[in-house]
């Protein structure tokens, strides 16, 4: 469904309308997105951003605070108050990379991999709460991914261990 510009708009002022918005249009939808996780995730006791987390180093195994920043698309601020809480609660190791002392290394603990287990079904799980939408889940995925994109904003860097 094509959205139209401020310029094709018959109404200048229906420009304004908070309902007309695809900025709170997807702010909305990732809030709501957002509860469906905290929902699912509750059992397992972790947060949506420590779930995103977690899968970077079930793929990884190892990787430095810098690029999984990256990958997440998180400021440090942002990360490693998540990864002091990840590390406290028994999920993730943080240390010096031998090879070079100003990189921090994260990897999982035993706890943090056995929760790979018990998550396996969380994106399902999503899934079909999502699928009552009658959207196409990867249509919708690659067009939200193409106007990332278009946006002059970068996507999920491939998996790269220890970088």
């Amino acid at each position: 469904m094509p959205i139209r510009t401020a310029e094709a708009s018959p109404d200048p002022d229906a420009n304004l309308l908070l309902s007309r918005q695809l900025c709170f249009a997807l702010h909305s939808t990732t809030l709501a997105l957002g509860r469906v996780y905290a929902r699912v995730l509750a059992p397992l006791g972790l947060t949506y951003t420590q779930y995103l987390a977690l899968m970077v180093l079930w793929e990884t195994g190892e990787i430095s605070v810098k690029r999984l920043g990256e990958r997440l698309l998180l400021d440090s601020g942002t990360l490693t108050p998540l990864l002091k809480r990840m590390e406290a609660a028994g999920l993730v190791a943080r240390q010096r990379d031998p090879d070079d002392e100003r990189r921090v290394l994260v990897t999982l603990t035993q706890a943090g991999a056995a929760l790979r287990e018990q998550a396996r079904d969380i994106p399902v799980q999503v899934a079909r709460i999502c699928a009552t939408s009658g959207l196409d889940l990867e249509a919708l995925k690659t067009d939200l991914e193409a106007l990332r994109g278009a946006l002059g904003e970068p996507g999920v860097a491939p998996v790269s261990t220890g970088q």
